[in-house]
């Protein structure tokens, strides 16, 4: 039987206190659902569980324990911040980190140039560089 300590799903987000996202561009989607704690909107966000989406972020209501699921995050074009005392906002590392960790295979971030400034190859493209 293996029995090892479980990693914590809040792990893969970071999290912004105070703060909501609010949808300008309507075509955006958001699902809500009572859950008791971040862990469990976590662990739902990361595995994209009864979404129709994929979740991007969640933003956590502390006074009414609801979970809100967001396709989308604070760097997507169409969402505006808003400073909201009853929200707390975890965005899925993934999508906001701006570094590459390997190979970068799994990068979803928005950097595309170089440290020096060089314009980098499409992923669907072959040239200059062979996949």
């Amino acid at each position: 039987e293996c029995r090892g300590k479980r990693r914590n799903p809040l792990h893969d987000f970071k999290k912004t206190g105070e703060l909501m996202l609010i949808k300008v561009n309507k075509t955006l989607e958001v699902k809500t659902k009572l859950l008791n704690t971040t862990e469990q909107c976590a662990k739902r966000c990361s595995r994209n569980k009864g979404l129709s989406f994929t979740c991007k972020a969640f933003a956590y209501d502390r006074v009414t324990k609801r979970c809100h699921w967001l396709s989308f995050n604070s760097l997507t074009n169409g969402v505006r911040k808003k400073q909201d005392h009853a929200f707390d906002l975890y965005e899925k590392k993934d999508y906001v980190r701006n570094c590459i960790i390997g190979k970068g295979a799994d990068y979803k971030g928005t950097i595309s140039v170089t440290r020096s400034g060089i314009q980098c190859q499409a992923w669907n493209s072959m040239i200059p560089h062979e996949h």
